[in-house]
């Protein structure tokens, strides 16, 4: 049985953005920027540097700009990304394959249209640590699936250490233990508060065993994306993070939203329009959020169906 739910809060507990429009299906646009991690400009408008083996992308990340890797290149470890780069992929199937990117005390920064698939062990596939404005598009993240050791690999993209402004948008987080992490520490609350702004909006997550995302501290808003088959837990909102959850379908996803589970102290959630379908939550305390942007709202009656077609690699360029 589906359950169209959303919670019926006081006004003066809560204030919302008023969506830049809010559509009768789904037709949001695939190519542009929104969310906390607006104004990113990464690398530049140039045609910059193609790179076809790591030896090649490890170079040119040397110097920043813009970076097209040609193909999927294999063990080439992780990779550090400069300030003002984007790093972007040709194609359906151009990224890493036994290698991953770490962004560190680095700014303004877009990987777009990468297909990154088993990071070296106990690695990520991204990390971000003291990132600010950080624009993640049309990714595809995945691993070999919930088999083995959960701790063989890391997550498929972690932002930790204060990282700020970042917008993860129209990616694909598939077959993995542990998908997002968003604060790395209940003790890290003197680096973290008042940073960890994050925007995830028309993204899948499916066969991810848990952190879609979990947030410590932030402040996650998470619209118009598909959660389904997710065995442990969904969004997690703990030590005090804020999340609005908005048009968002989950199917069979246990926890789809909690504020208790896992750490000393709860988070705040605020669900509106998602649809719930054997997938319970347990938000025990509300908060409030207010985007401080424009936004495109999808239904969540029709998300699944739109991300699934227009997210991972291969419609942006």
């Amino acid at each position: 049985m589906v359950n169209y739910a959303a919670l019926a809060l006081l006004p003066v507990a809560l204030g919302y953005a008023t969506p830049l429009s809010n559509r009768a299906g789904c037709a949001a646009p695939v190519d542009g920027l929104v969310g906390y991690g607006a104004g990113v400009t990464g690398g530049g408008s140039g045609s910059g540097t193609t790179v076809t083996s790591c030896s090649e992308l490890s170079s040119a990340l040397e110097g920043g700009g813009v970076i097209t890797i040609d193909g999927i290149l294999t063990d080439c470890g992780i990779l550090d990304v400069p300030s003002d780069t984007t790093v972007i992929g040709v194609g359906a199937d151009s990224g890493l394959t036994g290698g991953g990117f770490i962004l560190k005390k680095v700014s303004n920064v877009i990987l777009r249209n990468l297909k990154l698939h088993n990071p070296p062990e106990s690695d990520d596939l991204i990390a971000l640590n003291v990132a600010t404005k950080v624009w993640i598009d049309h990714l595809d993240l995945s691993t070999d699936g919930l088999t083995g050791d959960k701790d063989f690999y890391d997550g498929l993209l972690d932002i930790t250490h204060a990282s700020d402004d970042v917008t993860v948008s129209w990616t694909k987080f598939h077959d993995h233990w542990k998908g997002s992490l968003v604060g790395h520490s209940d003790s890290n609350g003197s680096e973290d508060t008042g940073h960890l702004k994050v925007t995830y909006h028309h993204n899948h997550f499916s066969n991810v065993n848990s952190r879609l995302p979990s947030l410590r501290f932030g402040t996650g808003h998470i619209y118009s994306s598909c959660f389904e088959d997710c065995p442990t837990s969904g969004i997690n909102s703990r030590m005090g993070a804020q999340v609005l959850v908005e048009q968002s379908s989950f199917t069979n996803v246990a926890l789809a939203i909690t504020t208790n589970l896992d750490s000393d102290e709860p988070g705040n959630a605020v669900s509106t329009d998602n649809i719930f379908e054997n997938s319970p939550t347990d938000i025990t305390q509300t908060g409030s959020l207010t985007p401080p942007y424009d936004y495109v709202l999808d239904e969540a009656s029709c998300i699944c169906d739109y991300v699934k077609a227009q997210a991972g690699t291969g419609i942006v360029n």
